[in-house]
């Protein structure tokens, strides 16, 4: 049983602004986006802003993280003019810095991954001086699939550990915390130009203590950014929420995050992976590299 829902997660939403018209563009376009996917609470907020997170390879997740909202099941067949449409919808939307993400794939011989090479091409080739932050899967591993979208060069590469080694089992029993600080590090040592990522919600009975040693582990894979976020339980289906973590404890791990020498820190209850993604490019780079 979750314990009693806290006032600080209280969020209003905001006035209809552009909420509407992101909805459109991104209805019209035929395109998906993890913020509508996996029923993020910012959602409001980034469409009101004509902000969203692109989730490529379809609505169907082949894992089954007890997590997140993303559903599984049968997936569809790759759209080769899925990338072409995101590139239009990022131009429509007047995007400084595009984020693509995308359901895993297991399914495909390369995890989809040179669906985002496509994605981040055709970003680069329609508004080259757009920043691409991608957020990929942990493409099971393999050298081959992770080292092609390196290849593409985003500014960004981003790909969450989600949460503390000790929870792996019940919380991402498909994936492996080893793999995916391999996947960080081999990104900083194929290209140590492209800034890495990740990010990890908290909430799911881990200690502090803990999540000091996940970030620990992050800069020493030679991670650039962490973001670290509430778990917000989307069914009763999914994981019950342990505890609701104080706005103070959010700020002690944003403190020991600076300390620790990442060039970025955001965290906060209602912090998500790509949850204002354009504060770190608008700080740290001038215009995007590729």
């Amino acid at each position: 049983m979750s314990p009693h829902f806290p006032p600080w997660l209280k969020k209003r939403f905001p006035a209809s602004g552009d909420i509407a018209a992101t909805r459109e563009i991104l209805k019209k376009m035929g395109l998906n986006t993890v913020c509508q996917s996996a029923l993020c609470p910012n959602l409001g907020e980034c469409f009101a802003r004509k902000t969203a997170t692109f989730m490529i390879l379809g609505n169907t997740c082949t894992r089954n993280c007890r997590f997140c909202a993303v559903e599984g099941g049968e997936t569809v067949p790759v759209d080769p003019e899925e990338p072409s449409r995101i590139a239009e919808a990022v131009e429509k939307l007047g995007l400084r810095h595009a984020v693509i993400t995308s359901v895993t794939r297991d399914d495909l011989p390369d995890g989809g991954a040179g669906h985002f090479v496509a994605s981040i091409k055709a970003i680069r080739t329609r508004t080259p001086q757009v920043v691409v932050e991608v957020l990929t899967p942990d493409f099971a591993g393999k050298h081959s699939s992770i080292d092609l979208v390196i290849t593409a060069h985003p500014d960004i590469y981003n790909h969450n550990v989600e949460t503390v080694p000790r929870l792996y089992p019940r919380v991402r029993p498909q994936a492996g915390y080893l793999r995916s600080l391999a996947l960080l590090e081999r990104v900083k040592v194929k290209d140590e130009t492209i800034f890495t990522k990740s990010g990890l919600m908290v909430g799911l009975g881990e200690s502090f203590a803990e999540v000091r040693g996940v970030m620990q582990n992050l800069r020493d894979a030679g991670c650039d950014i962490i973001t670290i976020g509430q778990y917000l339980r989307p069914s009763p289906a999914h994981l019950d929420v342990v505890e609701y973590v104080p706005p103070e404890a959010f700020e002690d791990y944003r403190a020991m995050g600076e300390e620790m020498g990442f060039l970025h820190v955001a965290a906060g209850p209602f912090v998500r992976s790509s949850f204002n993604a354009q504060e770190f490019s608008d700080q740290h780079m001038n215009h995007a590299s590729g």
